[in-house]
């Protein structure tokens, strides 16, 4: 199988193409590295290029032969999506129209796709299942169920097969720390937190202490990279084996199914970097659920995935050693 990772520079999409390389795979990179990183991508497998050009994507995957897209290119800051929701949905929902577009003129018929749990906005319940209405309260999540709901009409139109895959909070690092994570600014927890006990920062803000939570600090389900890969790749598996009678689509959502709150997150990263990590208080940030963890049970049931860690002092252990070892992520010298 020959398979083209859009956005495959990035955080996730860097991993996953490592591990469907490792598993033999034909690997091609599509990305126009914004935010992506040359230095993430192995040698020779990189084409740059905008999402937009179909007709060039499209040309692209019959050259290559290719059987199956992973679609992980996506504008990806809530706040952002607020103040700027025409770039949103002309990055994140033409451009995947585009992608769609190239994909049937090639006649390619699998694509997993990045989706995430901000399309639930805030839930009802949790543990979150898949059968919790979808309310996004931002652009960002917006734009994510726009094209799962094309997903969903090109599977039935034109016997598209999709993998919606929503994660939770994606963390860590690869276990040999040669990959990770560097956005740029960077908006994720663990990392902000890392770069304090590199003195990167002067200390970490915890963004409200009152939610109805054990110690008042919002609780998020915290993920590993790797283990998202390894439901890519589950993910792909499934719709290439689907017949007739087969799996079409797959929509599930990715986490441990364990919620951390802030505070813990902190306290693991002082345990796991031996450093003291000063913090301090700032006001609840709009939008932000008390709690967000996920119900793995359908994706464990439809792709045999289960998370390999879910302690989260050793999802904290492999960030912490990318990060020492790359204080300057990918721009390190």
């Amino acid at each position: 199988m020959s398979v083209l990772v859009i956005g495959g520079a990035g955080y996730i999409g860097s991993h996953t193409v490592r591990l469907l390389m490792q598993e033999g795979y034909d690997v091609w990179v599509y990305d126009n590295l914004i935010a992506g990183h040359r230095a993430a991508v192995p040698e020779g497998c990189l084409i740059e290029g905008e999402l937009a050009d179909h007709l060039r994507l499209s040309q692209i995957m019959k050259e290559r032969e290719v059987t199956s897209v992973v679609h992980f290119a996506a504008f990806a800051s809530v706040g952002e999506s607020v103040e700027h929701p025409a770039k949103y949905y002309q990055n994140n929902v033409v451009a995947s129209h585009s992608l769609l577009t190239a994909m049937l003129a090639a006649e390619v018929r699998e694509i997993v796709f990045s989706s995430t749990t901000a399309t639930y906005g805030i839930p009802q319940a949790v543990p979150i299942r898949e059968v919790e209405t979808q309310r996004p309260i931002n652009p960002y999540g917006f734009t994510k169920l726009v094209i799962e709901q094309m997903l969903r009409d090109y599977q039935h139109a034109y016997g598209l097969r999709y993998a919606a895959l929503r994660y939770f909070n994606a963390a860590g690092a690869s276990a040999d720390g040669s990959i990770g994570e560097d956005h740029r600014p960077e908006s994720h927890l663990i990392p902000i937190v890392l770069q304090v006990a590199l003195g990167q920062r002067e200390s970490v803000t915890i963004f409200g202490d009152d939610y109805p939570t054990p110690d008042g600090t919002c609780i998020r389900d915290y993920v590993h990279v790797d283990d998202l890969a390894t439901a890519h790749l589950a993910a792909m598996r499934t719709l290439h084996a689907a017949d007739g009678d087969g799996m079409q689509r797959v929509e599930v959502n990715l986490g441990t199914g364990k919620g951390h709150s802030v505070n813990e997150v902190v306290e693991a990263c002082r345990r796991i970097s031996g450093h003291a990590i000063p913090s301090v208080k700032g006001a609840r940030r709009a939008g932000d659920p008390p709690e967000l963890v996920a119900d793995p049970s359908l994706a464990k049931q439809q792709l045999g995935w289960e998370p390999r860690y879910v302690d989260l002092d050793e999802i904290v252990e492999t960030a912490w050693r990318w990060h020492r070892d790359h204080p300057q992520g990918y721009g390190q010298a």
